[in-house]
């Protein structure tokens, strides 16, 4: 009689991570990409002191330190390695979309013009939403520390799986429909910041026409338009604490409060918010499957068979 029990495992994010890395390294060739030397150093203490805090959480015993060095890890893995991959894509992509994105933003109703000239009559709301926008890494921080501390080792790693899928999907559909953002100049406004995307706007056309290749590790900047991955990550991270007292109702306002922001704040389409919305609940439906690891016994003798998507 086989009875199944069922727990998780990382193996699903190490491959995704590894298939990013592979992918990174085929698109980014010949394209004279080069790291500054000096923003080497502290990424490369980073990443031990996260390995050193993994290993020491395994073999002393200590899985909630294990679990949210693991999770740190691969987390900054996969931003290093998926900021260059989209670098790289940005940089073969053939011609823009905005004209579509807006034509289709346009067809649904949205009027950002309209949007943008309210959120310059509103600093309370324009302080609030900024804030929430630029503290996804933060979210992210709170999200696995929370998950680790109170010993939720199997849904921080499903968190983890769906982040690195979701991310990895957006990042390689952004390649295959660049633009660059729903730009708008912020000398036209009295207090609206500016955006992301007219931030980026520079980068992103000096990849494209190869007057940027310098890459400093320290200062790495998503550039990916479509789906947002500010509207996919809040989704998730807010999924994840969804069990925990106080953080149950905290995760999904903040989250809701920043994709709510991500059209102003990010230069994002309408559209791009919807497609991540769609891609945060593709990859938490995938995130389960990929993560979950199944032991079984035939009699007295166990064996092992693992799922990794």
């Amino acid at each position: 009689m086989k009875v199944p029990a069922e727990q998780t495992t990382d193996a699903a994010s190490w491959w995704l991570i590894g298939a990013m890395g592979i992918l990174c390294l085929f698109v980014s060739a010949d394209l004279g990409f080069y790291v500054r030397a000096a923003s080497v150093l502290p990424l490369g203490i980073g990443l031990l002191t996260l390995i050193a805090g993994m290993v020491i959480g395994s073999r002393t015993g200590r899985p909630r330190l294990s679990a949210g060095a693991t999770a740190f890890l691969q987390m900054t893995l996969f931003t290093v390695i998926g900021v260059v991959l989209a670098y790289a894509l940005a940089a073969r992509a053939g011609p823009l979309w905005d004209d579509s994105f807006a034509a289709w933003d346009v067809a649904l109703g949205f009027d950002w013009p309209a949007v943008f000239a309210a959120a310059d009559r509103s600093p309370v709301m324009l302080w609030i939403g900024g804030l929430a926008y630029h503290s996804l890494t933060l979210q992210m921080i709170v999200a696995i520390v929370v998950l680790s501390a109170t010993d939720r080792a199997d849904t921080l790693r499903i968190a983890v799986a769906a982040a690195i899928l979701g991310g990895f999907a957006t990042i390689a559909i952004s390649g295959i429909v660049p633009a660059l953002g729903n730009v708008f100049d912020p000398a036209a406004y009295h207090i609206l910041w500016p955006s992301v995307a007219w931030i980026e706007r520079d980068m992103i056309l000096g990849l494209r026409d190869g007057s940027w290749r310098m890459i400093d590790l320290t200062q790495l900047m998503g550039i990916v338009s479509f789906p947002s991955y500010h509207a996919t990550l809040p989704v998730i991270l807010a999924w994840a604490q969804r069990d925990v007292r106080g953080w149950r109702f905290v995760a999904p306002v903040w989250a809701g409060v920043t994709i709510l922001a991500t059209p102003v704040f990010g230069g994002h389409y309408g559209v791009d918010v919807l497609a991540g919305l769609v891609m945060a609940v593709l990859s938490l439906s995938a995130a389960p499957w990929m993560a979950r690891r199944r032991i079984g016994w035939r009699g007295n003798l166990p064996t092992t068979a693992s799922h990794v998507g």
